[in-house]
Protein backbone atom coordinates (compact mmCIF):
# COMPACT_ATOMS: atom_id res chain seq x y z
CA UNK A 1 0.00 0.00 0.00
CA UNK A 2 1.14 3.54 -0.71
CA UNK A 3 1.37 6.08 2.11
CA UNK A 4 -1.75 7.78 0.72
CA UNK A 5 -3.67 4.47 0.63
CA UNK A 6 -2.75 3.88 4.26
CA UNK A 7 -4.18 7.29 5.16
CA UNK A 8 -7.38 6.43 3.27
CA UNK A 9 -7.65 3.19 5.23
CA UNK A 10 -7.11 5.06 8.51
CA UNK A 11 -9.95 7.44 7.54
CA UNK A 12 -12.26 4.44 7.08
CA UNK A 13 -11.28 2.94 10.45
CA UNK A 14 -11.61 6.27 12.26
CA UNK A 15 -15.11 6.80 10.88
CA UNK A 16 -16.10 3.44 12.38
CA UNK A 17 -14.59 4.42 15.72
CA UNK A 18 -16.35 7.80 15.74
CA UNK A 19 -19.60 5.93 15.06
CA UNK A 20 -19.09 3.91 18.26
CA UNK A 21 -16.95 0.90 17.39
CA UNK A 22 -14.06 0.14 19.75
CA UNK A 23 -10.66 0.88 18.14
CA UNK A 24 -9.36 -2.69 18.27
CA UNK A 25 -12.59 -4.05 16.80
CA UNK A 26 -12.57 -1.45 14.04
CA UNK A 27 -8.96 -2.26 13.13
CA UNK A 28 -9.64 -6.00 13.18
CA UNK A 29 -12.72 -5.61 10.98
CA UNK A 30 -10.75 -3.58 8.44
CA UNK A 31 -7.94 -6.14 8.40
CA UNK A 32 -10.32 -9.04 7.78
CA UNK A 33 -12.02 -7.17 4.95
CA UNK A 34 -8.69 -6.23 3.36
CA UNK A 35 -6.53 -9.33 3.60
CA UNK A 36 -4.21 -8.06 0.87
CA UNK A 37 -2.71 -5.65 3.42
CA UNK A 38 0.58 -6.88 4.85
CA UNK A 39 1.73 -6.56 8.44
CA UNK A 40 3.65 -3.39 7.61
CA UNK A 41 0.49 -1.83 6.19
CA UNK A 42 -1.62 -2.86 9.18
CA UNK A 43 0.95 -1.51 11.62
CA UNK A 44 1.15 1.81 9.78
CA UNK A 45 -2.65 2.15 9.69
CA UNK A 46 -2.83 1.35 13.39
CA UNK A 47 -0.23 4.01 14.12
CA UNK A 48 -2.24 6.58 12.12
CA UNK A 49 -5.44 5.70 13.97
CA UNK A 50 -3.97 5.87 17.46
CA UNK A 51 -2.10 9.10 16.72
CA UNK A 52 -5.38 10.63 15.54
CA UNK A 53 -7.20 9.48 18.69
CA UNK A 54 -4.47 10.85 20.95
CA UNK A 55 -4.70 14.22 19.17
CA UNK A 56 -8.40 14.18 18.37
CA UNK A 57 -9.21 17.79 19.26
CA UNK A 58 -6.14 19.39 17.73
CA UNK A 59 -6.25 17.32 14.53
CA UNK A 60 -9.99 17.97 14.12
CA UNK A 61 -9.32 21.71 14.35
CA UNK A 62 -6.49 21.55 11.83
CA UNK A 63 -8.50 19.29 9.52
CA UNK A 64 -11.73 21.25 9.70
CA UNK A 65 -13.96 18.63 11.30
CA UNK A 66 -14.36 15.68 13.65
CA UNK A 67 -14.52 12.97 10.98
CA UNK A 68 -12.04 10.37 9.85
CA UNK A 69 -11.10 12.60 6.93
CA UNK A 70 -10.84 15.69 9.13
CA UNK A 71 -8.60 13.89 11.63
CA UNK A 72 -6.23 12.56 8.99
CA UNK A 73 -6.17 15.86 7.11
CA UNK A 74 -5.27 17.50 10.43
CA UNK A 75 -2.58 14.88 11.03
CA UNK A 76 -1.00 15.54 7.63
CA UNK A 77 -1.10 19.29 8.19
CA UNK A 78 0.37 18.90 11.70
CA UNK A 79 3.23 16.78 10.34
CA UNK A 80 4.18 19.36 7.74
CA UNK A 81 3.70 16.95 4.83
CA UNK A 82 2.45 18.24 1.47
CA UNK A 83 -1.32 17.77 1.64
CA UNK A 84 -1.76 17.41 -2.11
CA UNK A 85 0.71 14.51 -2.19
CA UNK A 86 -1.51 12.48 0.17
CA UNK A 87 -4.97 13.78 -0.70
CA UNK A 88 -4.54 13.40 -4.46
CA UNK A 89 -7.47 11.16 -5.41
CA UNK A 90 -5.10 9.02 -7.45
CA UNK A 91 -5.29 5.27 -7.08
CA UNK A 92 -6.43 4.50 -3.55
CA UNK A 93 -5.54 7.94 -2.14
CA UNK A 94 -8.19 10.11 -0.43
CA UNK A 95 -9.97 12.64 -2.70
CA UNK A 96 -8.29 16.04 -3.11
CA UNK A 97 -8.92 18.78 -0.57
CA UNK A 98 -11.51 21.27 -1.70
CA UNK A 99 -13.06 23.83 0.65
CA UNK A 100 -11.78 22.33 3.93
CA UNK A 101 -9.99 25.07 5.88
CA UNK A 102 -8.60 24.27 9.29
CA UNK A 103 -7.90 26.45 12.29
CA UNK A 104 -4.94 26.47 14.63
CA UNK A 105 -6.05 24.82 17.89
CA UNK A 106 -5.64 26.73 21.13
CA UNK A 107 -6.36 26.30 24.84
CA UNK A 108 -7.49 22.86 25.91
CA UNK A 109 -8.03 21.79 22.29
CA UNK A 110 -4.33 22.32 21.58
CA UNK A 111 -3.54 20.00 24.50
CA UNK A 112 -6.20 17.47 23.46
CA UNK A 113 -7.88 17.72 26.84
CA UNK A 114 -11.67 17.31 27.20
CA UNK A 115 -13.18 20.61 28.32
CA UNK A 116 -14.81 19.27 31.49
CA UNK A 117 -11.60 17.57 32.65
CA UNK A 118 -9.34 20.57 32.13
CA UNK A 119 -9.95 22.31 35.48
CA UNK A 120 -9.67 19.02 37.42
CA UNK A 121 -6.38 18.10 35.80
CA UNK A 122 -5.02 21.63 36.24
CA UNK A 123 -5.85 21.46 39.96
CA UNK A 124 -4.14 18.08 40.31
CA UNK A 125 -1.05 18.75 38.19
CA UNK A 126 -0.36 22.43 38.79
CA UNK A 127 2.61 23.67 36.76
CA UNK A 128 2.97 20.23 35.16
CA UNK A 129 -0.48 20.40 33.55
CA UNK A 130 0.54 21.50 30.05
CA UNK A 131 3.79 19.45 29.91
CA UNK A 132 1.96 16.28 31.00
CA UNK A 133 -0.86 16.78 28.50
CA UNK A 134 1.69 17.33 25.74
CA UNK A 135 3.47 14.12 26.77
CA UNK A 136 0.16 12.25 26.48
CA UNK A 137 -0.18 13.39 22.85
CA UNK A 138 2.82 11.26 21.89
CA UNK A 139 3.15 7.52 21.50
CA UNK A 140 4.04 5.67 24.70
CA UNK A 141 7.52 4.15 25.03
CA UNK A 142 7.80 0.35 25.14
CA UNK A 143 9.15 -1.01 28.42
CA UNK A 144 10.09 -4.52 29.49
CA UNK A 145 10.33 -5.98 32.98
CA UNK A 146 13.30 -8.25 33.45
CA UNK A 147 12.25 -11.44 35.24
CA UNK A 148 14.73 -11.52 38.12
CA UNK A 149 13.69 -15.11 38.86
CA UNK A 150 15.40 -16.15 35.61
CA UNK A 151 18.02 -13.61 34.61
CA UNK A 152 19.73 -10.30 35.33
CA UNK A 153 19.23 -6.95 33.62
CA UNK A 154 22.47 -7.41 31.69
CA UNK A 155 21.56 -10.98 30.78
CA UNK A 156 18.18 -9.93 29.41
CA UNK A 157 19.75 -7.07 27.47
CA UNK A 158 22.27 -9.42 25.88
CA UNK A 159 19.59 -11.98 24.95
CA UNK A 160 17.44 -9.29 23.34
CA UNK A 161 20.41 -7.75 21.51
CA UNK A 162 21.24 -11.17 20.03
CA UNK A 163 17.79 -11.06 18.41
CA UNK A 164 18.22 -7.52 17.11
CA UNK A 165 16.18 -5.79 19.82
CA UNK A 166 17.92 -2.74 21.28
CA UNK A 167 17.22 -1.69 24.87
CA UNK A 168 18.42 0.76 27.49
CA UNK A 169 18.18 0.46 31.31
CA UNK A 170 15.72 2.78 33.05
CA UNK A 171 17.57 4.65 35.78
CA UNK A 172 14.62 4.96 38.17
CA UNK A 173 13.39 1.32 38.01
CA UNK A 174 15.77 -1.55 38.74
CA UNK A 175 13.94 -4.15 36.67
CA UNK A 176 13.06 -2.02 33.63
CA UNK A 177 14.42 -1.83 30.11
CA UNK A 178 13.18 0.64 27.50
CA UNK A 179 13.04 -0.78 24.00
CA UNK A 180 14.82 1.59 21.63
CA UNK A 181 14.86 -0.55 18.49
CA UNK A 182 12.71 -3.27 16.89
CA UNK A 183 9.94 -3.11 19.49
CA UNK A 184 7.57 -5.09 17.28
CA UNK A 185 9.90 -8.10 17.43
CA UNK A 186 9.62 -8.43 21.22
CA UNK A 187 6.61 -10.75 21.42
CA UNK A 188 8.08 -13.22 18.95
CA UNK A 189 11.56 -13.16 20.51
CA UNK A 190 13.03 -16.08 22.43
CA UNK A 191 13.76 -13.76 25.36
CA UNK A 192 10.03 -13.09 25.64
CA UNK A 193 8.83 -16.60 24.82
CA UNK A 194 11.12 -18.14 27.45
CA UNK A 195 10.04 -15.74 30.20
CA UNK A 196 13.18 -13.65 30.54
CA UNK A 197 11.17 -10.46 30.02
CA UNK A 198 7.57 -9.28 30.17
CA UNK A 199 5.97 -6.22 28.61
CA UNK A 200 5.18 -3.85 31.48
CA UNK A 201 5.24 -0.08 31.82
CA UNK A 202 8.12 1.34 33.88
CA UNK A 203 5.85 3.12 36.36
CA UNK A 204 3.81 -0.04 36.85
CA UNK A 205 7.07 -1.81 37.71
CA UNK A 206 8.06 1.02 40.05
CA UNK A 207 4.82 0.55 41.99
CA UNK A 208 5.71 -3.08 42.75
CA UNK A 209 9.31 -2.16 43.48
CA UNK A 210 8.14 0.37 46.10
CA UNK A 211 6.37 -2.29 48.20
CA UNK A 212 8.21 -3.70 51.20
CA UNK A 213 8.07 -7.51 51.04
CA UNK A 214 9.49 -9.93 53.56
CA UNK A 215 10.76 -13.28 52.14
CA UNK A 216 7.78 -15.46 51.27
CA UNK A 217 5.27 -12.68 52.03
CA UNK A 218 1.66 -13.66 51.50
CA UNK A 219 0.27 -11.23 48.91
CA UNK A 220 -3.12 -10.76 47.28
CA UNK A 221 -3.33 -8.90 43.96
CA UNK A 222 -7.03 -8.11 44.26
CA UNK A 223 -7.60 -6.39 40.88
CA UNK A 224 -5.12 -8.49 38.96
CA UNK A 225 -6.32 -7.89 35.38
CA UNK A 226 -3.81 -9.49 33.04
CA UNK A 227 -1.53 -10.26 35.97
CA UNK A 228 1.53 -8.13 35.25
CA UNK A 229 1.91 -6.93 38.82
CA UNK A 230 1.17 -10.40 40.21
CA UNK A 231 4.05 -11.79 38.16
CA UNK A 232 6.34 -8.97 39.28
CA UNK A 233 5.44 -9.67 42.92
CA UNK A 234 6.11 -13.40 42.50
CA UNK A 235 9.46 -12.64 40.87
CA UNK A 236 10.39 -10.81 44.08
CA UNK A 237 9.80 -14.00 46.06
CA UNK A 238 6.25 -13.35 47.32
CA UNK A 239 3.61 -16.04 47.61
CA UNK A 240 0.93 -14.53 45.38
CA UNK A 241 -2.82 -14.97 45.02
CA UNK A 242 -4.50 -13.22 42.07
CA UNK A 243 -8.15 -12.20 41.96
CA UNK A 244 -10.23 -10.19 39.53
CA UNK A 245 -13.94 -9.38 39.36
CA UNK A 246 -13.79 -10.51 35.70
CA UNK A 247 -11.89 -13.81 35.76
CA UNK A 248 -11.58 -13.81 31.96
CA UNK A 249 -9.02 -11.02 32.25
CA UNK A 250 -6.69 -13.51 33.97
CA UNK A 251 -7.10 -16.24 31.36
CA UNK A 252 -3.51 -15.92 30.11
CA UNK A 253 -1.98 -15.66 33.57
CA UNK A 254 -1.30 -19.40 34.13
CA UNK A 255 0.54 -19.60 30.79
CA UNK A 256 2.52 -16.45 31.54
CA UNK A 257 3.42 -17.72 35.02
CA UNK A 258 4.62 -21.05 33.62
CA UNK A 259 6.70 -19.24 31.02
CA UNK A 260 8.25 -17.10 33.77
CA UNK A 261 8.94 -20.10 36.02
CA UNK A 262 6.65 -18.69 38.73
CA UNK A 263 3.60 -19.86 40.63
CA UNK A 264 0.45 -17.76 40.99
CA UNK A 265 -2.62 -18.98 42.88
CA UNK A 266 -5.77 -17.77 41.10
CA UNK A 267 -8.75 -17.32 43.39
CA UNK A 268 -12.29 -16.04 43.26
CA UNK A 269 -12.69 -16.53 47.01
CA UNK A 270 -9.81 -14.51 48.50
CA UNK A 271 -11.49 -14.47 51.94
CA UNK A 272 -10.74 -18.17 52.32
CA UNK A 273 -6.99 -17.59 52.40
CA UNK A 274 -6.87 -14.42 54.51
CA UNK A 275 -5.17 -12.76 56.27
CA UNK A 276 -2.52 -11.41 53.88
CA UNK A 277 0.69 -9.59 54.63
CA UNK A 278 0.13 -7.30 51.64
CA UNK A 279 -2.92 -6.58 49.50
CA UNK A 280 -2.43 -4.68 46.26
CA UNK A 281 -5.51 -2.96 44.85
CA UNK A 282 -4.84 -1.63 41.35
CA UNK A 283 -8.40 -0.33 41.18
CA UNK A 284 -10.51 0.50 38.12
CA UNK A 285 -10.00 4.18 37.32
CA UNK A 286 -10.23 6.86 34.65
CA UNK A 287 -6.95 5.69 33.12
CA UNK A 288 -5.94 9.32 32.67
CA UNK A 289 -2.29 8.48 33.30
CA UNK A 290 -2.25 5.96 30.44
CA UNK A 291 -4.18 7.83 27.76
CA UNK A 292 -1.25 7.36 25.37
CA UNK A 293 -2.08 3.64 25.30
CA UNK A 294 -5.88 4.01 25.40
CA UNK A 295 -6.62 7.38 23.79
CA UNK A 296 -10.25 6.46 23.07
CA UNK A 297 -10.77 6.20 26.83
CA UNK A 298 -9.99 9.89 27.23
CA UNK A 299 -12.88 10.93 25.01
CA UNK A 300 -15.28 8.28 26.32
CA UNK A 301 -14.89 9.29 29.99
CA UNK A 302 -17.83 11.25 31.46
CA UNK A 303 -18.47 12.96 34.80
CA UNK A 304 -21.06 10.31 35.63
CA UNK A 305 -18.57 7.52 34.93
CA UNK A 306 -15.92 9.23 37.05
CA UNK A 307 -18.39 9.37 39.94
CA UNK A 308 -19.18 5.66 39.49
CA UNK A 309 -15.47 4.83 39.52
CA UNK A 310 -14.97 6.78 42.75
CA UNK A 311 -17.70 4.79 44.47
CA UNK A 312 -16.26 1.52 43.18
CA UNK A 313 -12.77 2.42 44.37
CA UNK A 314 -14.09 3.09 47.88
CA UNK A 315 -16.03 -0.19 47.89
CA UNK A 316 -12.94 -2.17 46.93
CA UNK A 317 -10.85 -0.55 49.66
CA UNK A 318 -13.53 -1.26 52.26
CA UNK A 319 -13.88 -4.83 50.98
CA UNK A 320 -10.21 -5.79 51.21
CA UNK A 321 -9.16 -3.91 54.36
CA UNK A 322 -10.39 -6.63 56.77
CA UNK A 323 -8.35 -9.23 54.86
CA UNK A 324 -5.03 -7.57 55.76
CA UNK A 325 -3.34 -8.94 58.88
CA UNK A 326 -2.70 -6.58 61.78
CA UNK A 327 0.52 -4.74 60.98
CA UNK A 328 0.10 -5.61 57.29
CA UNK A 329 0.05 -3.38 54.24
CA UNK A 330 -2.69 -2.18 51.92
CA UNK A 331 -1.38 -0.68 48.67
CA UNK A 332 -3.81 1.48 46.70
CA UNK A 333 -2.88 2.06 43.05
CA UNK A 334 -4.42 3.90 40.10
CA UNK A 335 -3.16 4.86 36.66
CA UNK A 336 -4.93 8.18 37.16
CA UNK A 337 -3.75 11.78 37.37
CA UNK A 338 -6.92 13.04 39.09
CA UNK A 339 -6.85 14.00 42.77
CA UNK A 340 -10.38 12.68 43.39
CA UNK A 341 -9.21 9.18 42.47
CA UNK A 342 -5.95 9.50 44.38
CA UNK A 343 -5.25 11.68 47.42
CA UNK A 344 -8.92 12.42 48.07
CA UNK A 345 -9.78 8.71 47.94
CA UNK A 346 -7.10 7.92 50.53
CA UNK A 347 -8.23 10.72 52.84
CA UNK A 348 -11.81 9.44 52.66
CA UNK A 349 -10.67 5.88 53.42
CA UNK A 350 -8.77 7.02 56.50
CA UNK A 351 -11.81 8.96 57.68
CA UNK A 352 -13.85 5.75 57.45
CA UNK A 353 -11.07 3.57 58.90
CA UNK A 354 -9.06 5.51 61.52
CA UNK A 355 -7.04 2.40 62.46
CA UNK A 356 -5.08 2.71 59.22
CA UNK A 357 -1.91 4.81 58.94
CA UNK A 358 -0.73 6.31 55.68
CA UNK A 359 2.96 5.44 55.36
CA UNK A 360 3.61 7.06 52.00
CA UNK A 361 1.93 8.22 48.83
CA UNK A 362 3.55 9.02 45.52
CA UNK A 363 2.69 10.10 42.00
CA UNK A 364 4.54 8.80 38.96
CA UNK A 365 4.32 11.29 36.11
CA UNK A 366 4.39 10.73 32.35
CA UNK A 367 7.18 13.31 32.48
CA UNK A 368 9.32 10.57 34.08
CA UNK A 369 8.90 8.53 30.90
CA UNK A 370 6.35 5.92 31.94
CA UNK A 371 2.60 6.16 32.46
CA UNK A 372 1.00 8.29 35.14
CA UNK A 373 0.44 6.25 38.32
CA UNK A 374 -0.48 6.90 41.93
CA UNK A 375 0.55 4.72 44.88
CA UNK A 376 -0.50 4.98 48.51
CA UNK A 377 0.79 2.53 51.12
CA UNK A 378 -1.23 2.13 54.31
CA UNK A 379 -0.55 0.03 57.39
CA UNK A 380 -3.15 -1.60 59.61
CA UNK A 381 -2.41 -0.69 63.22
Amino acid sequence: MTPAARVAAAIEVLDRILAGTAPELALTAWGRANRFAGSGDRNAIRDHVFAALRCRSSFAALGGGLTGRGLMLGAVRASGQEVAAIFSGEGHAPPPVQDEPGTEPDGLAALDCPDWLGPRLQAALGADFAPVLRALQARAPVFLRVNSAKTSLAGAQAALAAEGIATEPVAWVKTALEVTGNARKVQTSQAYMTGLVELQDAASQAVVEALYLTPGAKVLDYCAGGGGKALALAARGAKVWAHDASPARMSDLPTRATRAGLRIMITQTPDETKPYDVILTDVPCSGSGSWRRDPAGKWALTEARLTELGALQAQIMDRVAPMVRHGGTLAYVTCSLLAEENEAQIAAFQARHPAWTLKTQRRFSPLDGGDGFFLAILTRN
